[in-house]
């Protein structure tokens, strides 16, 4: 593979709020942006992915959501109580978030909006598929295709979490560095699922990037919140007209398989594909297969 053009990080002004980004290609290719999921910074799209992604032929754009990484900290709204968030949950009480993932679907227009991208295609994992399932359904005009990986429609009759996965989300923050990158091989332990090891060693060295490029638990709270309130899409998500791809691994314990095949059913009309033996991760034991399905549905539309 050719190298890859990869630019510097910068940092642009969308929605009234910083948000940091860099890009992978030719800015002369069709965009692809992508959306990373709760607690992840951009750093999580692997450089190796976002430069085969690229190499296929698109100027893939990765950003920090608002409240990660080096994007704009909500830090107005306080420290938030996550055990008072899940029991208010429990009781069936409303929440109100200091902004919602309608919110963070609005950045990522303003990001296209900043790099004067008219329309996109986009993709989301996880809390970034339901970002991208809003982008859709909110902006229809600026999404070229959506592919929502390992994500959800948010209807409450479908399975959660396992009762390891649930324990990993709402584990309290890391005292310190280490605690940090020892807790970081503990959860991806659970949530690559049991078909594909973890490499801990690469697992230790990443989470050690990330808390140096920006440890910030009081934002992965406040963005919990927001998908705690988004609410049932199921019937918003028939209005999507987008040619749209669903992914999703048939081990994943954090956002169960279910919730991919309900999404898939919302949308009249999308593919799904379901990848056996993958969890709440993308393994590089898949990253090909994954990639290839990107790029054909990308180019068929």
């Amino acid at each position: 593979m050719e190298k890859v053009k990869h630019t510097e990080e910068n940092t642009v002004e969308a929605n009234n709020i910083e948000i940091a980004y860099d890009t992978f290609g030719e800015e002369s290719d069709p965009p692809l942006l992508l959306v990373m999921g709760l607690a992840s910074q951009m750093t999580r799209w692997d450089v190796e992915f976002c430069e085969q992604l690229a190499s296929q032929g698109f100027w893939v754009i990765r950003f920090d959501n608002r409240d990660i990484g080096r994007s704009t900290k909500i830090e107005e709204a306080g420290p938030p109580n996550l055990m008072a968030i899940v029991g208010a949950v429990m009781y069936g009480k409303e929440l109100n978030p200091p902004y919602s993932l309608q919110d963070m679907a609005a950045d990522a227009i303003g990001l296209l909006d900043a790099l004067d991208i008219e329309s996109a295609h986009v993709m989301g994992a996880s809390m970034g598929g339901m970002i991208a399932q809003i982008i859709a359904t909110e902006y229809p005009e600026r999404v070229r295709t959506l592919t929502s990986i390992m994500s959800s429609t948010n209807n409450p009759d479908l399975p959660g979490p396992s009762s390891e996965a649930q324990t990993v989300l709402l584990s309290p923050p890391s005292p310190s560095r280490e605690k940090y990158i020892e807790d970081s091989v503990k959860a991806w332990k659970v949530l690559n699922g049991p078909v594909f090891p973890i490499d801990e060693d690469l697992v230790r060295e990443k989470a050690g990037n990330d808390f140096d490029r920006s440890y910030y638990p009081d934002g992965s709270a406040r963005q919990l919140m927001a998908i705690l309130a988004v609410g049932d899409r199921t019937q918003k998500l028939g209005e999507v007209k987008t040619p749209t791809l669903v992914i999703h691994g048939d081990a994943d314990p954090l956002v169960p398989v279910e919730c991919g095949k309900a999404t898939a059913e919302a949308i009249v009309g999308s593919k799904l594909l379901i990848i056996e033996g993958m969890g709440h991760s993308i393994p590089v034991e898949v990253a090909p297969r994954i990639i290839d399905a990107i790029s054909e549905h990308a180019k068929k539309a």
